[in-house]
């Protein structure tokens, strides 16, 4: 199996920047699509981004595209997510997840999820 651990939420003013890790330990880390989820009170679960096990695809939600921007460092068995621009309605708890294939904005897919962390951005 493998264990996500997502770190790096916290409150931040309106325009600021987070940048959230999840550190993955497990099999065959590198062969997952690497993605990012969050969802707010009231709301549905929403695909934020991925990343396929190469780097060299990455995905983003319209709402997020253009200010965050998901990496990964395969020898560090890392994700990362890269937050600008953040807005009060970027408010949720934030949850990375790992799937061997498939749709990447489709939560179904993902097999592994982490705890989450919280990001919260005040106005």
């Amino acid at each position: 199996q493998v264990q996500l651990v997502e770190s790096g939420g916290g409150l931040v003013q309106a325009g600021g920047s987070l940048r959230l890790s999840c550190a993955a330990s497990g099999r065959t880390f590198s062969s997952y699509v690497m993605g990012w989820f969050r969802q707010a009170p009231g709301k549905a679960r929403e695909f934020v981004s991925a990343i396929n096990w190469s780097g060299a695809n990455t995905y983003y939600g319209d709402s997020v595209k253009g200010r965050f921007t998901i990496s990964r460092d395969n020898a560090k068995n890392t994700v990362y997510l890269q937050m600008n621009s953040l807005k009060p309605e970027d408010t949720a708890a934030y949850y990375c997840a790992a799937a061997r294939r498939g749709i990447v904005t489709n939560e179904y897919e993902y097999e592994y999820w982490g705890q989450g962390t919280q990001v919260t951005v005040s106005s």
